[in-house]
């Protein structure tokens, strides 16, 4: 049975942003949904711990052939490591501003975000086929340019939002209808 993963970015929660609106989506359409509440904070928020909590779900067998992911921010880059690391293949990754190894967001940003960051991301399109990156060409926190390549590295369909910055709350992304598309 399909299943589906919300996972929240740096200094961020299964609360906030579009996750509340995509959960509630999910859960009236009957489906199983997760909305992990990972660590955050400089101290917390790096890939060991976030793996840990996400090895939970592995180990239970939840994440596997029938899980889409939805992931924003630091968030698509920690699944790809967490896929790559674990070798598990998943049906579908919908990424939302992702971007890999860059620095230069703000002291505790790279600080809570570096240890998620991945050498090999082309690696992930062993385990998955379908790979949809959302972002905008005005995005404040992280490049145009960065989002983009990431995008183009891994994706096998790329939506560019005009004006729509982070496409979090801050951004006036409580919903996003487009991402209903993936279900």
């Amino acid at each position: 049975m399909n299943n589906y993963f919300l996972i929240h970015g740096s200094f961020g929660s299964p609360f906030v942003n579009w996750f509340p609106y995509l959960r509630k989506e999910i859960e009236d359409r009957r489906l199983e949904v997760y909305t992990p509440d990972f660590p955050t904070g400089v101290g917390y928020q790096n890939y060991t711990n976030w793996s840990k909590l996400l090895k939970v779900y592995l180990d239970a067998g939840l994440i596997n052939e029938n899980t889409t992911v939805f992931a924003h921010s630091i968030a698509p880059i920690f699944v790809c490591k967490f896929l790559i690391e674990n070798k598990v293949k998943v049906k579908r990754l919908v990424f939302v501003c992702g971007f890999n190894n860059y620095l230069g967001i703000d002291p505790d940003y790279d600080a809570v975000n570096e240890s998620m960051y991945v050498g090999n991301l082309s690696d992930i399109k062993n385990y998955c086929d379908d790979i949809v990156c959302f972002y905008s060409e005005n995005d404040p926190y992280v490049k145009y340019e960065v989002e983009k390549e990431f995008a183009d590295t891994i994706a096998t369909k790329q939506i560019v939002i005009k004006d729509g910055e982070h496409l979090n709350s801050e951004s006036g992304y409580d919903k996003f209808p487009e991402l209903l598309e993936y279900l």
